[in-house]
């Protein structure tokens, strides 16, 4: 579901106060992360990511291999700091 520009700001606001509960290190997205990615985005629908690496490419590629295989939006990325949207469909608890 592609957000509106207003729903983008909204979440861009609410990141602020977020502390990274998801971290990726030297071995990169594995197994395990992405199932404990699957949980946080589950139980809170806004999560902030720490990405671990200097390569800018590699981060991008790493970006969109979390948002693909999670089904999330993209929120905002700023330097190894990565927010992430997933709606829960059966119990919502970020109101627009």
């Amino acid at each position: 579901m592609p957000l509106s520009n207003s729903q983008l700001k909204h979440l861009q606001k609410l990141t602020h106060h977020l502390k990274p509960v998801i971290s990726i290190g030297q071995n990169g997205i594995t197994d395990n992360v992405l199932n404990e990615l699957d949980i946080a985005l589950n139980h809170h629908e806004l999560v902030k990511i720490k990405i671990a690496g200097e390569d800018r490419d590699a981060r991008q590629a790493m970006i969109q291999q979390l948002c693909d295989q999670t089904s999330a939006e993209k929120i905002q990325a700023i330097g190894k700091t990565l927010t992430l949207f997933r709606r829960n469909p059966e119990k919502p608890k970020i109101q627009f």
